[in-house]
């Protein structure tokens, strides 16, 4: 008995035995290949499984296995290594195998429907068609004429044969009886060609040199690269040498506000397809360009988190810039590291991968430290320009409008003078964080979450940043009836009105999630900031990630103090990140540069530090604490968690695996909990975690799926849930 073993996307970490469809044989069965697609019953609905083997018995109990309703496709679409990394990606991450072969595909096929190629729609013959004689059928008139326009070129376009006067319901007639099928037919690809390259200088050229050494097979390579230094340029020139071979390059990117700019510098420089895969685009467009990657008609591949498992025809190169970034980590569901998957990939592809930051990541310069990976140095900016100097201002005793201290407006006024641009960093949306009664202290928290609900003074709403939960802004206090209703603390809104009013001839731009909505705004902003005029940038996190504004000559950090005082390990290297990405941003044309962050505690030794050594000192340092702690890179951490709509439960069931887990972890594995979350509720459902320590990668993985089986074993409180994070970024 043939049983073909599928992965079919259910919360269960296990394959599923079906038997093969009706009507076909057990050689056929026995040779289908890993990837395609079959249509199944489960339970009482049917839905799509992703075949991965072929066995010769089940374990299932005899007469329970139910057949395949249909199969989809005769051939994958996806090549072996990226069966093969679905296959360790499950794995790792200890994530339903169904799930992960799920995000291989685009949502078309993930809902079953029929493969459809690139190009003009367009009608062929099956055998069974081409055996049938002219005229037949004889009783469907415009049925055998369709079958006589077909006969000869054997393949037309649909709009000739609608031409013909061919309906559309006389080519679903005939596909229906098998005699024709739905095809397309294929554009031609461009071949892909550069323009004129930069001129490298000498550390760019060096690393060009020694990764074009090394472009056949696999190696990892470390980019690390002051901002501004030209790691695009390299990535472009390398990019340029993978096209001149015939090959595909993927590029992954952080954010989808940086996908225009990237574009733009990618077309100008190559007169090639190149397709874009993030989630603000639309179906049809996914598909497209998932579907010109998989066929080779894309010669790059850019995009963001998810677009590591786009087929590629025959990668040739990987890029991920900005590889520090916490947003390659996907935070629910599957919790893959886009960054470490594109390692892995570049591994079962044999192609090369570059890791590009001006500030990497701990681990990528632990792995490159100790051997793993190429690292790669850019100690200047290119066209010589200088990295611009950073000024800490006590703001203590000082008066605020709108979040700015006297001396930074000051600078803000000498820079549009002069015909300069701004930006100022504000990593906090809304008008105010916090709203509250000055008689009774009443404060405006969420009803769901532990959370306090954020001030949008222009939508005159309250809201939540957690959960999303919104109210109308209160006229009074609920509590005592009062109307001294205050605000506390700055958010972006509130800070773009008082510069609005301080500098009303310049434009101010406010860039966050709030006015940032529509899938052209952030590159109508980029189109606007390139045209040079004085102008302010005020905007959060989505500002400082890799932008490249040449007419920025002053930046501001209007708060640096929300970022000094984190429980999270990470704390202290994300400050460290984000300080200098932001003030990165300023300078790169070679004009004088000025770089101010406000504080109130202007001796803490991390922005001390900032002002002494640049982030590569400040990295190694931090290395070695963790070397001390334990932490990663040193260590390795795996996050249970649960949430549920009754607290107890949610620890109960932690403690429960715990307990079951005991003796049986890994040497030197520890349990840690469980715990509240930080931010216990959240829409009224309760989250607990349960933390694992361990020295090293293979205890960690052990002691995953110890926790992941205990958990599996428990039967669960109706509403509970439960998800498991190896390598976590976030625990607090």
């Amino acid at each position: 008995m043939t049983v073909l073993r599928l992965a079919v996307p259910t919360p269960l970490r296990r394959l599923f035995d079906y038997l093969p469809p009706p009507g076909m044989s057990p050689s056929q069965a026995a040779g289908l290949r890993p990837g395609v697609r079959l249509r199944v019953p489960f339970g009482r609905r049917e839905v799509i499984g992703y075949f991965v083997e072929a066995a010769t018995g089940s374990e299932a109990p005899a007469g329970s296995l139910r057949p395949a309703s249909e199969l989809l496709d005769t051939e994958p679409l996806i090549g072996a290594a990226l069966i093969e990394l679905a296959q360790w990606a499950a794995s790792y991450y200890h994530h339903p195998p169904g799930e992960v072969y799920s995000a291989l595909f685009p949502k078309r096929l993930r809902d079953g429907k029929a493969h459809r190629g690139l190009g003009e729609p367009a009608w062929r013959l099956t055998d069974r068609g081409r055996g049938l004689p002219p005229g037949a059928p004889a009783r469907s008139p415009r049925q055998a004429a369709a079958l006589d326009l077909l006969r000869e070129p054997g393949v037309l376009p649909a709009r000739q044969l609608a031409e013909a006067d061919i309906s559309a319901a006389v080519l679903r007639a005939l596909r229906d009886k098998g005699l024709v099928e739905s095809t397309t037919l294929a554009e031609d690809t461009r071949t892909a060609t550069c323009r004129e390259s930069l001129t490298l200088n000498s550390e760019q050229a060096a690393v060009v040199a020694a990764m074009l050494d090394a472009r056949e097979g696999f190696s990892c390579h470390l980019l690390e690269g002051v901002t501004g230094s030209g790691k695009t340029e390299v990535y472009l020139q390398l990019i340029a040498d993978c096209l001149r071979r015939g090959r595909q390059a993927l590029v992954l990117i952080p954010e989808i506000g940086l996908t225009p700019q990237t574009l733009g510098r990618f077309r100008a420089r190559f007169d090639a397809d190149i397709a874009v895969l993030h989630s603000g685009l639309g179906e049809a467009e996914r598909y497209r360009a998932w579907e010109a990657a998989r066929t080779g008609r894309a010669a790059v591949v850019i995009g963001t988190r998810s677009a590591v498992f786009t087929p590629l025809a025959d990668p040739g190169l990987i890029v991920v810039d900005e590889e520090h970034d916490a947003s390659y980590k996907q935070q629910d569901g599957f919790r893959y590291s886009a960054r470490d998957v594109a390692v892995k990939r570049g591994q079962l592809e044999q192609c090369p991968v570059l890791l590009g930051s001006a500030t990497p990541s701990i681990e990528s310069i632990h792995n490159a430290l100790v051997g793993r990976y190429s690292h790669h140095r850019l100690h200047r900016r290119a066209a010589a320009a200088e990295l611009p100097a950073i000024e800490i201002l006590d703001i203590r005793r000082q008066p605020l409008g709108g979040g700015v201290s006297p001396a930074l407006l000051e600078a803000l006024e000498s820079c549009l003078a002069g015909g300069r641009q701004a930006l100022l960093f504000l990593n906090r949306r809304g008008y105010a964080p916090t709203l509250q009664c000055h008689d009774c202290g009443w404060v405006a928290e969420c009803d769901a979450c532990d959370a306090r609900l954020t001030v949008h003074r222009r939508r005159g709403l309250l809201r939540c940043h957690h959960c999303g939960a919104a109210h109308s802004l209160y006229r009074a206090c609920p509590q005592c009836h009062s109307r001294e209703l205050v605000t506390t603390g700055v958010g972006t809104e509130q800070a773009e009105g008082f510069l609005c009013g301080q500098f009303g001839e310049h434009r101010i731009y406010r860039v966050d999630s709030d006015s940032m909505q529509g899938r052209d705004s952030m590159a109508a902003l980029v189109e606007q900031i390139d045209r040079g005029e004085p102008c302010i940038l005020l905007g959060t996190q989505m500002l400082t990630k890799g932008h490249h504004f040449p007419g920025v000559s002053l930046v501001g950090v209007l708060d640096a103090d929300a970022l000094l005082f984190s429980a999270d390990f990470r704390g202290e290297e994300r400050m460290a990140q984000l300080l200098t990405q932001v003030a990165g941003r300023a300078g790169r044309d070679g004009a004088p540069a000025r770089v101010f962050v406000q504080s109130r505690y202007p001796d803490h030794p991390l922005l001390q530090s900032t002002l002494s050594c640049g982030y590569a000192e400040q990295a190694r340092a931090l290395l070695e604490a963790r070397r001390a702690s334990g932490m990663p890179p040193l260590g390795h951490l795996v996050l249970l968690h649960t949430d549920c709509a009754d607290a107890q439960a949610a620890e109960g069931f932690l403690q429960a695996v715990r307990d079951a887990a005991g003796n049986a972890l890994p040497a030197g594995a520890n349990l840690i909990g469980p715990l509240p979350a930080p931010l216990q509720r959240r829409a009224n459902r309760y989250r607990s975690q349960l933390l694992l320590s361990a020295p090293n990668r293979r205890e960690a993985q052990a002691g995953a799926s110890l926790l992941v089986a205990e958990a599996e074993r428990l039967p669960a409180r109706r509403g509970l849930r439960w998800s498991i994070d190896v390598d976590p970024q976030d625990l607090f």
